[in-house]
């Protein structure tokens, strides 16, 4: 029986959303939910409804997961508690110091209901998140450090753009090649988070913004850029469209640890990717969890799961002897 997905939000993420289910025979999109007036959004899947956000509740009969394609600045932290007390959800929720918190409010709310809500589901917070447990498990004597980039930070990019006076932003995160060179050495070194990354911001601004107070806004953001060597550029429109239209990203995963009596032996555990669109292979991870999440419902199970509690046999299409005879 095929999986109903509902997406909730038609960006770059809903889009990409749209066309990781085309590569997935057991599920299918059953409706996009907009705030916009919904007849000025053109989807690509034929015969599939758009509908106004605020009337998702009324679909809870044809939806099986609802996935979240909001900003974790402000859509998700609202968003996702509120539509977990209908559906089973997804989300990209991706400010790191604010998950403790985000996982409590959707816990409440999807215990309440009986739904499961899948929190935090990307490259990072997600796959990078499961191969730093999966390397700290492996080497607890070590050491974990994780670069992200060059690419750009659409969650990053999300924040500037909610600054007022912002039109349009691109933020670019960067490895300090010198520090990723040492990790790799084995060396094990402490680092900051300022020594680790520079963020570079390219930001198109509306007619007469205090372009000042805009790049102060950004450069003491906390959770975003206080702790980073944050650069900003003012652009022209056009040149943000002709320049920084793509969504790449990418990064690396990278422990260092030691084993043996005498800790004589050394050891580098990478894990990287490298990525042409962003939105679109965190769509994809966001689907695979989507599968999953409604297995665990139908097994009676209730709550909000990160990346860390879910079996990954749940996220395959194939069945469990499948899974074993192909990849054990």
């Amino acid at each position: 029986m095929s999986i109903r997905i509902g997406i909730f939000g038609y960006g770059n993420l809903g889009r990409g959303i749209e066309a990781a289910i085309r590569q997935n025979d057991d599920l299918t999109l059953a409706a996009v939910f907009t705030r916009r007036a919904p007849e000025t959004v053109k989807i690509r899947t034929e015969g599939v409804p758009v509908y106004c956000a605020d009337s998702a509740a009324e679909h809870v009969n044809d939806i099986d997961v609802m996935i979240m394609c909001g900003g974790s600045a402000t859509d998700l932290p609202e968003q996702t508690p509120n539509m977990a007390r209908i559906f089973n959800v997804v989300d990209s929720f991706d400010t790191h110091a604010r998950i403790p918190e985000h996982f409590a409010n959707v816990d409440k709310a999807a215990s309440e209901s009986g739904k499961v809500a899948v929190i935090s589901v990307g490259w990072d917070p997600g796959m990078f998140s499961l191969n730093r447990l999966y390397a700290g498990a492996i080497l607890p004597d070590g050491k974990d450090y994780t670069f992200w980039g060059k690419g750009v930070s659409q969650g990053h990019s999300d924040a500037i753009r909610r600054i007022d006076g912002v039109l349009d932003a691109k933020q670019y995160t960067i490895p300090v090649d010198e520090a990723l060179a040492a990790v790799r050495s084995g060396a094990c070194p402490e680092l900051t988070a300022r020594q680790k990354h520079i963020r570079e911001c390219f930001v198109v601004a509306k007619e007469g913004a205090d372009l000042a107070r805009i790049e102060n806004e950004i450069k003491t953001m906390p959770n975003y850029f206080a702790d980073y060597d944050t650069i900003v550029h003012f652009i022209t429109d056009e040149e943000l469209k002709r320049e920084h239209s793509g969504i790449p990203h990418g990064g690396f995963v990278i422990r260092t640890g030691r084993t043996g009596i005498e800790r004589e032996h050394s050891h580098v555990i990478e894990y990287s990717l490298k990525l042409d669109s962003n939105p679109e292979f965190t769509a994809s991870v966001l689907v695979a969890y989507a599968r999953a999440a409604a297995r665990l419902n139908a097994r009676g199970e209730k709550g909000c799961k990160t990346v860390l509690d879910v079996p990954p046999s749940l996220l395959s299409a194939e069945s469990a002897d499948e899974l074993r005879r192909r990849l054990l």
